[in-house]
């Protein structure tokens, strides 16, 4: 694995259950080993993502199930396989938003965040090649991406398993479709979740491969749409899965766009004197002259590849009622409708978040957890 704090390091292998009789599924039986700022924030915003892997875990058993009972034709056990799987995923949610209770944003996006930051697309902070490891043997400057979500194998499990496709941020569908008509090159794998894999544990890679080679639910439910169980079962699968990743996306806003904004709103107040750029405040710069975007602590944007990957999970879906309800596409009653003829595409400058405010209006769609 790179030298860098990585999600394995800061998550996997950084706990430890207070009774080892009880669950580590469990927030209120965990508690962290190392952290960089000795607050409680920082062992929470570890501890949930602890209790999500745990949480995951019989996900996996029940993958491998039902991927042999598809090559044996078992319809049964494939449909109650996913049907246990989209149950697991609900709770994943549940677990998700308790990062509210004991993580305060100012204090993750202030003090905790710095500290993930890796130095790779860092040329704001100074470090446009990166950093050299010194008594390494080496003078070559190397360049490693922060801990990121999306280092997690159990996340990318969940997409391989279903069969769910990611495409290059800002790529959409149709473009994919056209990339692969007879002749044509077949469209490119996500670089960067494939790059994100380098930054996992070595049997979690090759784990990941090899699911990747065997994985056949998606294929066997679109052989047998005639049963109505099973489509319902994969289906639900998805939709599970994507309620999870808006969830993820509205707590991002809160502890990342929000937080962002505000520093930039305090940063440019009367009487306030430019410091020094380093990493801690490199993610909050905006590039002017070409317009770009605000950086994450990894040096890209997320909000649109958060955004992206949540509306590509529900695209493999099965029934022609689901398609239309990951789609948007559903027909306003009476042709009296207060939102008939309005656009259902969400302005660049705003934020899909749930709750009483249906938009958050924001300047910077950007940043990131660590890296992404």
């Amino acid at each position: 694995m790179p030298p860098v704090g990585t999600y394995a390091a800061e998550v996997l292998w950084n706990f430890k259950p207070l009774f080892v009789d009880e669950d580590i599924d469990n927030l209120e039986n965990l508690a962290t080993l190392n952290t960089f700022t000795g607050s409680i924030d920082e062992s929470w915003f570890y501890l949930v993502s602890v209790a999500i892997e745990a949480r995951s875990a019989p996900i996996l058993p029940l993958v491998l199930t039902a991927i042999e009972a598809a090559r044996n034709n078992d319809t049964k056990t494939v449909a109650a396989c996913l049907c246990a799987f989209a149950e697991r995923l609900d709770e994943l949610g549940t677990l998700l938003q308790r990062m509210h209770e004991s993580c305060d944003p100012q204090v993750f996006y202030n003090r905790i965040r710095p500290f993930l930051a890796g130095w790779k697309n860092m040329v704001e902070a100074g470090l446009p090649n990166g950093v050299i490891y010194e008594g390494s043997g080496t003078d070559e400057f190397q360049q490693y991406a922060g801990g990121s979500a999306a280092q997690s194998s159990i996340l990318q499990f969940f997409d391989i398993a279903l069969g769910i496709q990611h495409r290059p941020t800002g790529e959409k569908q149709d473009d994919v479709l056209e990339k692969g008509l007879p002749g044509s090159v077949p469209p490119p794998r996500h670089n960067f979740l494939l790059e994100m894999r380098k930054y996992m544990p070595g049997p979690h890679r090759r784990f990941l491969e090899d699911i990747t080679r065997v994985a056949n639910i998606r294929e066997y439910v679109e052989i047998h749409t005639n049963d109505k169980d099973l489509c319902l079962a994969y289906d639900s699968c998805l939709a599970m899965l994507q309620e999870f990743r808006s969830k993820h996306i509205n707590i991002v806003s809160r502890y990342i766009i929000i937080k962002s904004r505000e520093s930039r709103s305090r940063s440019r107040g009367p009487g306030v004197v430019s410091g020094k750029v380093n990493i801690a405040t490199a993610s909050r710069m905006i590039d002017e002259s070409n317009k770009k975007k605000l950086k994450g602590t990894g040096g890209t944007a997320l909000i649109p590849f958060l955004k992206q990957a949540r509306d590509e999970t529900g695209e493999p879906a099965i029934s022609s009622w689901a398609k239309r309800v990951f789609n948007k596409d559903l027909p306003t009653k009476g042709s009296e409708d207060f939102f008939v003829g309005k656009p259902d595409i969400v302005p660049d400058n705003t934020l899909e978040l749930g709750g009483l405010a249906g938009t958050w209006t924001i300047d910077g769609e950007v940043g990131g957890l660590c890296h992404y």
